[in-house]
């Protein structure tokens, strides 16, 4: 079965994240053939990054670093629930997508975000970001208003930004599970080798 985390992109005390990643969460979970999961950042605790070897060359000296591969590998794909933060995403969003490289490789990413111009620039940096680590970001996202689809800071999405889920969770799946082959003939060429 295809696996998908969502990683909540902010640790920021009163943060939005956690709700708009509940609300993605209630909607994925009616979806058939597919497994969600909430990977929230503000449970692991990671440090700014503090590993001596680059995340490419794969050895990590630190048990977060070891403990946070394992569950980023864990997955065929990854929908990440970004704020926008000075035209980007948060940092400690950047800081745990550094922390580690190949477990990354040959997935696909979606994006649903939040801002005051619903997040789309920080979108755009993941997408640069994620192209790097070789995962495959998917067109269709959602971008969630702070003026139009939340309410006193609570999340009240419009009936056009729950529609728009669908999309992404059609492309993110798909890609998903596609990608599957190509991470299956990388495991085989690594064995022959």
């Amino acid at each position: 079965m295809t696996r998908i985390a969502i990683i909540i992109g902010s640790t920021r005390p009163g943060r939005n994240g956690e709700s708009v990643a509940r609300w993605v969460l209630e909607h994925a979970e009616k979806r058939d053939g597919v497994e969600y999961e909430l990977v929230d950042l503000a449970e692991w605790n990671l440090p700014h990054l503090d590993e001596p070897m680059p995340a490419a060359a794969g050895q990590y000296a630190n048990d977060h670093t070891k403990a946070w591969a394992a569950k980023i590998a864990e997955f065929d794909g990854y929908l990440f629930v970004t704020p926008e933060y000075n035209h980007s995403t948060s940092g400690a969003l950047k800081n745990a997508i550094d922390f580690v490289g190949s477990e990354w490789y040959n997935k696909a990413a979606g994006f649903v975000s939040y801002g005051v111009f619903g997040g789309a620039r920080a979108v755009e940096h993941l997408r640069l970001v994620l192209s790097q680590l070789q995962v495959a970001t998917v067109s269709a996202f959602v971008g969630l208003s702070l003026q139009h689809d939340f309410e006193n800071w609570s999340l009240k999405p419009t009936a056009a930004a729950e529609a728009g889920l669908t999309p992404v969770f059609d492309q993110l799946e798909s890609w998903s599970a596609a990608l599957a082959t190509v991470r299956d003939a990388a495991a085989e060429e690594d064995v022959a080798a």
